[in-house]
């Protein structure tokens, strides 16, 4: 058992079998949604959602709330085993958990029929349109703003030192800019099916 655990992978590994197991036992004893039709297919697409979003998000605050204000307490020789190591790999599943919530947001909107309604803001769709478009700036500002800039604050493209002070603030505002937007954002969309909006 605890070889499981001392390895993600096989964490990871170890979750989704229990997910399966979870998934047979609930279909066969619960009469639920038969596995293959559009509602489960749906139901998959919605949770890949959530849990690209869970991470998505989980990083924002964790950068925004733990990282950041952390920095000024940490002594200058051990800054870069954050700068250099934890950071780089933090951002990697950052930016790509904000792809992963996007694609798999649009695609639930797409099979459910209501992408252009919520895109649009048409009557009845508001709230989770609204989310959906917070949610796209967002991710607009990981992959175009927030990434290249942290790439230059980090080291890992080389510039100046003043450049790299400047792109260090800007992605810092950004990140600021969308953890303040996160909080609509996830308003918005636990609205749409739970809040009657």
């Amino acid at each position: 058992m605890g070889a499981i655990f001392q390895s993600l992978g096989r964490t990871i590994i170890a979750g989704l079998v229990v997910l399966v197991a979870i998934i047979i036992i609930a279909n066969g004893a619960y009469d639920g949604v038969p596995v293959g039709t559009h509602v489960w297919w749906a139901f998959v697409m919605r949770w890949l959602h959530v849990m690209s979003g869970i991470m998505w998000i989980g990083l924002l605050w964790y950068f925004n709330f733990v990282q950041t204000p952390s920095m000024p307490k940490i002594p200058d020789e051990q800054k870069p085993a954050v700068s250099k190591v934890i950071a780089p790999t933090a951002l990697f599943w950052f930016r790509w958990a904000a792809l992963a919530t996007m694609v798999f947001g649009l695609l639930l909107a797409g099979m459910n029929h209501y992408l252009g309604p919520a895109l649009t803001l048409t009557k009845g769709f508001h709230a989770i349109g609204v989310g959906m478009w917070l949610g796209l700036i967002m991710a607009f500002n990981v992959w175009m703003i927030i990434w290249p800039n942290q790439k230059k604050a980090l080291g890992i493209v080389t510039v100046s030192a003043e450049e790299k002070a400047a792109a260090a603030k800007l992605a810092g505002m950004t990140s600021r800019i969308n953890t303040m937007l996160s909080i609509p954002m996830l308003f918005c969309m636990l609205a749409q099916s739970h809040g009657g909006l």
